[in-house]
């Protein structure tokens, strides 16, 4: 609980600890809880590591979702973190825009929209233009999109600039060292890229979908 939740500066009334969202694996007051992010990863290699620091981490998550069409309890994320002198936002979009293109091919337009997170401070979400409409179904009740349900962005993850707080928690001076983090869940990239309707088809193991994207059961 400490690393999901302590050291990244959120707070003991936050409604992300609760039962209803995370899943503790004894008492609620075990101190003990199925990882609900990506993002302890930050903590733990910040608390092991010496700056400079870049890491990529994919691994899995857990949330008392229902499954649907949506959502899983079971999923995955790719957690990217840099720690170094003198880094800044301008830094984090031009990583995000590597990485869209790299996921999405070239050409992909992304945006970076305010947002809040107690673990980054400036916060945003990275967006994508819609791949599908570029837009043009916002407001055009005849040309309706389901990919982005008509709003022309798809909203792809959360990142921001590593709060102070979490670099002074975690032994780093906040006056030396900045540094920016980022975070998307696979499934739903994998929905986007692939036109998948249904993140159930990602989970069920029907071995006649899975063959589509050269996984072996």
């Amino acid at each position: 609980e400490w690393y999901n939740f302590d050291a990244l500066n959120i707070g003991v009334d936050h409604p992300s600890r609760s039962l209803s969202d995370t899943f503790f694996v004894e008492s609620e007051d075990s101190g003990l809880v199925l990882r609900t992010h990506t993002s302890p990863v930050q903590a733990r290699t910040m608390l092991t590591r010496k700056p400079p620091i870049y890491v990529i981490c994919p691994g899995k998550t857990f949330r008392t979702d229902e499954l649907d069409a949506t959502h899983t309890p079971v999923f995955h994320q790719v957690e990217g973190l840099a720690i170094d002198e003198g880094l800044t936002m301008a830094h984090l979009k031009g990583t995000l825009d590597h990485l869209a293109e790299a996921m999405f091919g070239p050409g992909i337009v992304t945006r970076l929209r305010p947002a809040y997170f107690p673990f980054t401070e400036p916060s945003a979400e990275p967006d994508l233009l819609c791949f599908v409409c570029r837009g043009d179904s916002v407001g055009n009740p005849d040309r309706p999109c389901r990919t982005c349900n008509s709003e022309g962005w798809i909203e792809w993850g959360g990142s921001g600039m590593v709060n102070p707080r979490v670099l002074q928690a975690c032994g780093i001076d906040p006056e030396r060292y900045s540094g920016f983090a980022f975070g998307m869940g696979v499934e739903r990239t994998v929905m986007f890229r692939n036109g998948v309707e249904d993140m159930r088809d990602l989970v069920d193991g029907d071995v006649r979908f899975t063959d589509a994207f050269g996984v072996e059961a």
